[in-house]
This record gives C-alpha cells, structure tokens and sequence, in this order.
C-alpha cells in the first residue's frame, strides 16, 4: 500500500531524526530526546534514544487509531502476538481492530487527548482524556504498553469515569505544581524521582506507615483523586484510615519513571477474597520531595475476554 508505506518512512525519518537532534513531534506532541553527547554513542544513549523513539511513535499509534481511525497502525505498530490485559477485549490484532471499529461506529466524534507521556526501558505510559462526543465528561485513561523489537507486543489500561465535581476543586489531569509542564522535565534525575517516589509509597502501603508522608511529601501537595482535598494531613489521614483494615494490602506489578513523573500500577484489594482494584498512581517529584498526586481506578471485573488478568 503505496500511503502506508510512505506514512512509514516519514515516521522513521521522525524516530532516526529523534536519536539525533534532540526532539520530536508526532501527533501533534512534542517530546523531549536526549542527544548524543559524543561521536559514538554509549549504550545508555543508544536506551534513550530507543526509548524516546518508543514513546513518540506509542503517542502517533494512538492518534491515528482513535482519533482519526486510521487502522493501518494496527498492521505497521501491532505485533502479531500481542498481548491484551483489558478485560473487554482479547489478544490479538484483529480483536483490537474490532475494538476501536466499534467504539468509532458508535462515537463517530470520539477523541482522545494525551495529556502526559512516560516512557522507561521498554515501557509507555500515556495519561489520556477519552471524550466520547461534545460535552461529555468523558473517561481519563491510563494506558500501558510494552515495545519489543519496536512494535507493540502488550497492553494494559485503567480507565474511571470524569465525575461532575472533585472534593479539590482540581480536575484529573492539569499540573499544578511548579512548573507547569505536563510532560516530563528531563533536567530532573528519573532515578533521584524514583527513589523518592518508591520510598514513600512503599513505606505507607508496604510498611503501613502513613507518617512516610511527612518524611517525603510536601504541602500544598496538589491532589486529583476526584474524592480527596489538597495536602498532606487529608492523604495522611486516608491512609492511617485506611490501614487500620488488616485485609488491606497493594501488590505492585510496574514502576515506571521519567523525570519528576513516578507511576505504580497496583493491584489494591480490601479483603483476601476482594478481586480488588487496578489502580495507577502518578506522582510528581520536585527538589527531593512528591508535590502532587493523580490516580485513574478500576474494579477488577469478575469475567474477562482474556485470559491474562488486568496486570
């Protein structure tokens, strides 16, 4: 196909451009790319270089496929085996492509809006606003993807309704600590972030210590969880609530990490027997201490059109 195939060689000249000067643009994005820093490049910029190459072209997949139907990014993107852990849909490419038809047949305005990309090792995450059609609150999404061999080869996703109103006043998706930048800020150490981040969360759904707030979070600590108000003494709080039911425990299944962004993809139960919650939990990390919280929750469902789990 003469307009696939030329669609392929310009996103390639976008992806080789990418590892080379510094920045690309796809879908409307831009995102940020290490350069390198010597005539022959090091393993770990030949990583981040691959890695910025996988998050620029996961960004133009989901562009094309949903907001301008364009399923021939199935057949370029999608790997023949691939992987699907939403619950609604099974493995496969066909199967996606039934998917979207479906959802595109049945909101012909659908629109998905990224408002942040993570991208670590061979991971993607895009934190999106689904918009059925004009008007509606829509659905803010967390979408996860694995790139081998640089194609997709694994999904997974959490998606919870936009309410009317939030306890905060903030919505589900701006950045309100400084500076205002959705994307991740690449002068910020992903590993300094990470260590910070993981301590915290760790400490408070592992070691069931919510006093870890006060050690690694600081106020005004911007909340988007539609049900939670700002600040370390209301997230505390929760918490030590929280943590007073025994049966509760978090099992974590992925960290992902790029600049001030950490993300924990987790399996939150109430009760041994609970099928429990997928929940991914954003962090954002500035000058050593987390500054503000998102969240996207969703039940786990008793039933499945796969037979891989939501994680």
């Amino acid at each position: 196909m003469p307009i696939l195939e030329s669609r392929t060689r310009t996103l390639t000249r976008i992806l080789v451009a990418a590892a080379t000067a510094g920045v690309v643009s796809v879908g409307g994005v831009t995102a940020a790319v290490a350069s390198p820093q010597q005539p022959s490049a090091t393993s770990a910029q030949v990583g981040s270089a691959r890695t910025a190459a996988n998050k620029a072209m996961v960004v133009h997949f989901m562009d094309q496929l949903f907001n301008h139907g364009n399923l021939a990014v199935i057949d370029r993107f999608v790997r023949p085996d691939y992987i699907q852990h939403n619950p609604n849909s099974p493995d496969g490419p066909d199967a996606l492509r039934r998917l979207v038809t479906g959802l595109r047949a049945e909101h012909p305005q659908l629109h998905v809006t990224v408002q942040r990309a993570i991208a670590e090792g061979d991971l993607v995450l895009l934190h999106s606003h689904s918009v059925s059609e004009p008007g509606d609150k829509g659905d803010a999404i967390v979408d996860i993807f694995r790139i081998q061999d640089g194609r997709i080869a694994e999904h997974w996703d959490v998606i919870q309704p936009v309410p009317d109103t939030t306890v905060s006043g903030n919505d589900m998706f701006s950045t309100l600590s400084a500076p205002q930048r959705q994307w991740p800020d690449p002068s910020v150490s992903t590993a300094a972030s990470k260590r910070v981040a993981t301590a915290m969360f760790n400490e408070v759904t592992q070691d069931r210590d919510a006093t870890a707030l006060d050690r690694y979070a600081v106020d005004p600590f911007y909340q988007h969880n539609p049900q939670s108000p700002n600040g370390t003494a209301a997230a505390k709080a929760f918490f030590s609530s929280v943590l007073e039911n025994p049966g509760f425990s978090v099992s974590v299944k992925r960290v992902i990490a790029e600049g001030d962004y950490v993300a924990f993809h987790a399996l939150y139960k109430f009760a041994p027997n609970d099928p429990g919650n997928a929940v991914l939990d954003l962090y954002r990390v500035r000058d050593g201490k987390v500054v503000e919280h998102w969240d996207v929750i969703q039940p786990v469902p008793a039933a499945s059109a796969n037979d891989n789990t939501m994680f």
